[in-house]
């Protein structure tokens, strides 16, 4: 078999400034989201263009214009006419943008039919939000549509269907997408948009504020804490019919990261063996390579998953075969859609035995949007060679999907990643399985306790234990990291085990690439 080109299943999300290159796209996605509204004419899309192109902002998604929005900075003045979109955004050529204004309005923001259920707006809106961070901003304010109110408008008043959308009894498009981007209620606006029959002309009046906002700076305020957050997936093993199977469970916790907004979610390794118990049956060596088959529908099936929920996942690992030869591989899905993959390098005795799996021979570091990681698949994380590799390079995350059967293993994993977290100042997750696949062989037990762990010092959690799942349960842990905390640790800790190293004495020397390097 050839090797796969994860290029084939990867998918390029972009957040961008609009240019006006963007205009015959841009009417034809407002006419498919608005039909029956005026779109936005050259010339106001020019204007916006030329006052704040920081403001105008687009998802390009392999391409394709997918989604957009715009935004004007002002001074904010609670007497001002709010509700009246045209006067507080200049009928849309925002000639009254005030660059050392405190408030940013957001005129519009809209997403290609075809692209919904993505959460593009929630890119659109954290692109917002930095752009209020970086120009210490104190507010977002929007005035969002009602598109789900002409259903109910003959049952119920706008105000019933807003607090209805608000205790969650109904569910509207844009309201319900605002709250959970952490806008605030302040009101209902009558006649905003008459000609917007979906929503009846109603409008709601929101506000999101700025934490980082500081009151008389001339440049942004540095929050000094670098939060990344982190959901771990501790996975059960059941028997399952088909992939579809098997991608529901999977979507499921997707969908519990993606509502807690993390930035990470990471799979156990090899749980896709599960797949095992929907295939006909056979000496394990073949069914490793059976489930090789799979991954063109796994590689397909979370690279969408990730640019869906907005979130880089780590799908556990999973065999694939390249120039006949079967590989352990653990894939990054970036949620920009780009793909990532660290080969395992250390093959356990059991792995050589039943399935013959060939090591890998590089540590790879990956550049994501929340700093650098790597990933060390399970038994690579108890060679320490490899976290000093990986320390070098820059890695402040280590993810590590592990797949162990008893107790004994579970603890090599934990015990190993806690000496990585002292040893290199970074953070560790594991995450592992639990559950039973009965008559797959070396894969028909599991036992897990996943976590995240921390340097063991003052300023972490008691014990270097940030979050921990309890053993062998389905469940998930969601936990925030601090990167800036992180470097303080490295700089000043009570021990410095990096800057300690006695290199005069010994040294990590590997081979990449046909090179020699040391650390």
């Amino acid at each position: 078999m050839e090797t796969i080109d994860v290029e084939d299943y990867a998918w390029n999300i972009r957040v961008r400034q609009l240019t006006i290159d963007d205009y015959e796209a841009l009417v034809e996605m407002q006419e498919k989201c608005f039909p029956g509204m005026e779109p936005w004419s050259r010339a106001q899309i020019e204007s916006q263009l030329e006052i704040f192109p920081q403001g105008q902002l687009c998802i390009e998604c392999d391409g394709k214009l997918a989604a957009s929005s715009s935004s004007l900075i002002l001074e904010y003045d609670p007497k001002m006419d709010w509700h009246n979109w045209k006067s507080v955004a200049d009928s849309g050529y925002i000639r009254n943008h005030k660059p050392k204004g405190d408030t940013l309005y957001g005129i519009e923001i809209m997403v290609d039919p075809e692209y919904r259920g993505m959460k593009l707006s929630r890119r659109l809106y954290e692109a917002r939000k930095q752009v209020c961070r970086e120009r210490n901003l104190a507010r977002m304010i929007i005035a969002g549509r009602l598109p789900g109110y002409a259903e109910h408008a003959a049952e119920i008043s706008a105000r019933e269907y807003i607090e209805r959308v608000m205790d969650k009894s109904l569910y509207d498009q844009v309201l319900t997408a605002q709250i959970s981007n952490g806008f605030a209620l302040q009101g209902l606006i009558p006649d905003y948009l008459p000609s917007d029959t979906a929503s009846c002309g109603y409008a709601t009046f929101l506000e999101w504020r700025n934490l980082d906002y500081k009151a008389g700076a001339k440049r942004r305020f540095h929050h000094p804490i670098e939060p990344i957050r982190i959901c771990v997936v501790q996975y059960e093993m059941r028997a399952i019919k088909s992939f579809d199977e098997f991608a529901q469970q999977c979507e499921f916790f997707l969908d519990v990261a993606s509502d807690y907004h993390c930035d990470f979610v990471l799979f156990p390794e090899l749980f896709t063996t599960q797949l095992l118990s929907c295939v006909q049956a056979t000496r394990p060596g073949l069914a490793a390579r059976q489930l090789a088959n799979f991954t063109p529908e796994y590689l397909e099936f979370f690279s969408e998953m990730s640019v869906k929920y907005n979130v880089n996942v780590i799908g556990g690992s999973h065999f694939v075969v390249e120039q006949d030869a079967l590989y352990n591989i653990a894939y990054l899905f970036h949620r920009d859609g780009q793909i990532s993959k660290q080969y395992k390098i250390h093959i356990t005795p059991s792995e050589r035995k039943w399935w013959g799996v060939t090591p890998g021979d590089k540590v790879e570091v990956f550049d994501t949007d929340c700093g650098r990681i790597a990933i060390q698949i399970c038994y690579d994380i108890e060679f320490p060679e490899l976290s000093r590799i990986a320390s070098q390079k820059g890695a402040e995350i280590i993810f590590v999907p592990f797949n162990t059967d008893t107790r004994h293993g579970y603890l090599r994993v934990r015990h190993c990643a806690m000496a990585r977290c002292v040893e290199n100042h970074f953070y560790v997750a594991i995450s592992g399985c639990t559950g039973n696949l009965p008559f797959v062989e070396n894969a028909d037990i599991h036992y897990a306790q996943s976590g995240i762990f921390t340097p063991a010092d003052v300023e972490f959690a008691r014990d270097a234990v940030a979050a921990e799942c309890n053993p062998n349960a389905e469940t998930v842990i969601i936990h925030d990291v601090d990167l800036e905390q992180l470097r303080i640790h490295r700089e000043s800790g009570s021990v410095q085990n990096w800057k300690d190293r006695r290199t005069e004495l010994y040294r990590v020397a590997y081979t990449e690439d046909g090179k020699r390097y040391e650390v």
